[in-house]
């Protein structure tokens, strides 16, 4: 007789199973600590991690707490406040509701809970293990409900094992903290880590919202922001939106500025970034990505939050209507404060009158023809002068075109001097003295092969790439001191970069040191790049650094060698006279891989002769 297989899973196991959704990370399990405090009405939300979720995940929250028996019940599987029927998914205001979350954490972690109502006495302390309840008991507690999770993966060791380092752990925990932070600028927030407060946001009112969310942004990413924001605002009837884009001056090759909020609730939609995308057409650099802080209020039954665990992806009834709306919002908003043009089309340009203050006399406009004038007659006052004023005005450019680039090469030629040296001949022999700068973006030379086209700024970058890891390899960076110190500020999240990356910093020719409350003193940089103002300097370092990190994952003395040859190089625009220009090329073919710039693109272009007589037709 055959054995049955089938069994139902114990309680702790499926939670395990479930927690592998919802849990993937220490900054998942923030998420769903943060968002429940929201839930909660809290007026104040403080977070306090170590070693970036490792060791201790804590929320403190000033809402309402919960009784004795929701405390015990809200770590069961599927246990919420928010549904009671199936119709309720379709009318969701709040961020949590499938009662997952407590569930989970108490799976993979060792959970402890405090929390007590305003019109009780006593709290309650909960303590739970593996899933496992392992004490209840009144406590003094403080009105709200604090929650902390330790050890997270304590129990399965290779989920554990699976997690980035700190660094990286943390800076997800920062998205994380973030978008919740922006989706609730009314609420005020701190964030602690490793005993260091790195946070403290204050609360804004509802009735000065937009002012709140301005706050909100430049306590998040600096005061610079304030100046970089447009307001966005409409009400289509099918979708409310409101809050910013940021000016296409500051458009960014990556992503990361990128937010959109459904109803409060932090969510990813390519189709929606597409349209904020169009509207910025022709105003930002293809490749670049628009920053944006978007908000959408739509009515909770025309989506679905309903299909994805982390609930950050949904479904519209009605997209379309939705993109349509928000790209024409954006566009209007770009042309309403100046930043692209606007036609009117309503007006009637043929009935646009001057104004006319009354202290202006009004003459009437003359008319004046020349009597004499035939254009048949070729000896006329008139054509002869219109004809040598065209002869000289020729002979003058042609004078300035001669002098310019024909008259150099005569003389090399005049004086035997060969004019450069094909592509892969020896580096001894790359010594270049003729070169013409076209629209201060290339530099043009010569060789027995052809003609060199080379890209200024990929050129400098690939030679300064090269000096940076040649320096960093010997020790040998130079550093130019400063005779009088920076001190410059960052926002919590790049201070912590910095100082995650200090050594990287200093390996590559910055002094700096911290200098606290994420303030650092800069007492010297790399040699070269004393022209440059020191914090946008080091602002763009960080912003390339932080791109290289995320698509590339380069290790930090490469990473930093390359982010800092990319903002020091010379940029298009920048005119060079011709003793810069042939330093620059020789400096070039010295290098290993002059052919191609630190991020692989191409830094020059060779048109070979017989490509020249090809388009000749010789």
């Amino acid at each position: 007789m055959s054995k049955d297989i089938i069994s139902v899973l114990p309680d702790a196991v499926a939670n395990q199973i479930a927690a592998g959704e919802v849990i993937q990370r220490p900054a998942s399990a923030v998420k769903e600590l943060m968002e429940n405090a929201v839930d909660a009405g809290a007026t104040f939300i403080r977070l306090i991690v170590k070693d970036a979720g490792r060791t201790l995940i804590q929320v403190i929250d000033d809402g309402k707490g919960m009784s004795p028996s929701d405390a015990r019940l809200c770590f069961e599987r599927h246990a919420t406040s928010k549904i009671r029927s199936a119709d309720d998914l379709w009318n969701l205001h709040t961020m949590g509701f499938r009662g997952e979350a407590l569930a989970s954490i108490a799976a993979v972690a060792q959970v402890e809970l405090k929390t007590r109502r305003e019109e009780d006495t006593m709290g309650t302390l909960i303590t739970i293990e593996n899933s496992s309840v392992n004490s209840q008991e009144p406590c003094a507690a403080p009105k709200g409900t604090s929650i902390s999770m330790k050890n997270l993966f304590y129990n399965v060791p290779a989920r554990r094992n699976f997690l980035k380092s700190d660094a990286v752990e943390f800076r997800h925990i920062l998205e994380e903290f973030e978008r919740i932070a922006f989706a609730n600028p009314t609420v005020g927030f701190a964030l602690h880590h490793n005993g260091n407060e790195m946070y403290r946001l204050e609360a804004g009112t509802d009735s000065e919202w937009r002012a709140s969310l301005r706050q909100r942004i430049m306590a998040l990413y600096g005061s610079p922001y304030n100046q970089r924001l447009v307001p966005v605002e409409e009400d289509a009837g099918i979708v409310k939106i409101s809050g910013f884009v940021i000016k296409p001056e500051f458009a960014k090759k990556t992503r990361g500025e990128q937010f959109f909020f459904l109803n409060k609730r932090f969510i990813k939609n390519s189709y929606l970034h597409h349209a904020v995308q169009s509207a910025f057409e022709q105003l930002i650099a293809p490749g670049n990505h628009a920053g944006y802080f978007i908000f959408l209020d739509t009515d909770p039954k025309t989506i679905d939050v309903n299909i994805h665990p982390t609930k950050t992806e949904v479904k519209f009834e009605d997209e379309r209507a939705i993109y349509a709306v928000l790209r024409s919002t954006v566009k209007k908003s770009l042309g309403q404060y100046n930043i692209a043009p606007t036609l009117d089309f309503e007006q009637e340009m043929s009935m646009e009158i001057p104004y006319n203050s009354g202290n202006i006399e009004v003459k009437m406009p003359e008319i004046k023809v020349d009597p004499t004038y035939n254009p048949f007659n070729t000896t006329s006052p008139a054509k002869s002068s219109n004809n040598e004023y065209r002869e000289q005005k020729n002979l003058d450019n042609w004078e300035v075109l001669y002098n310019k680039h024909i008259t150099p090469v005569a003389e090399q030629l005049h004086t035997g001097h060969q004019i450069g040296t094909p592509v892969h001949e020896t580096q001894a022999e790359t010594s270049v003295s003729v070169c013409i700068q076209m629209d201060n973006r290339y530099i043009i030379t010569t060789r027995s092969a052809g003609v060199l086209v080379i890209d200024q700024q990929r050129a400098h970058e690939r030679v300064l790439y090269e000096n940076y890891i040649t320096g960093i390899a010997r020790h040998q960076v130079q550093t130019q001191q400063k005779l009088f110190p920076d001190t410059i500020a960052f926002s919590p999240a790049l201070a912590h970069v910095v100082e995650a990356n200090l050594g990287a910093f200093q390996s590559i020719g910055f002094d700096i040191h911290p200098f606290g409350n994420n303030t650092f003193v800069i007492h010297g940089v790399p040699a070269g790049t004393e022209e440059h103002d020191t914090t946008i300097l080091l602002e763009q370092v960080l912003q390339t650094f932080n791109e290289n990190e995320q698509e590339l994952h380069l290790k930090p003395l490469e990473n930093m060698a390359r982010s800092l040859a990319k903002r020091a190089a010379v940029k298009p625009g920048k005119a060079l006279s011709n003793q810069e220009m042939s330093a620059l090329v020789t400096q070039l073919f010295h290098c290993e891989q002059p052919a191609f710039s630190a991020d692989g693109k191409p830094v020059f272009v060779n048109i070979a002769a017989d490509e020249i007589d090809k388009r000749m037709k010789r």
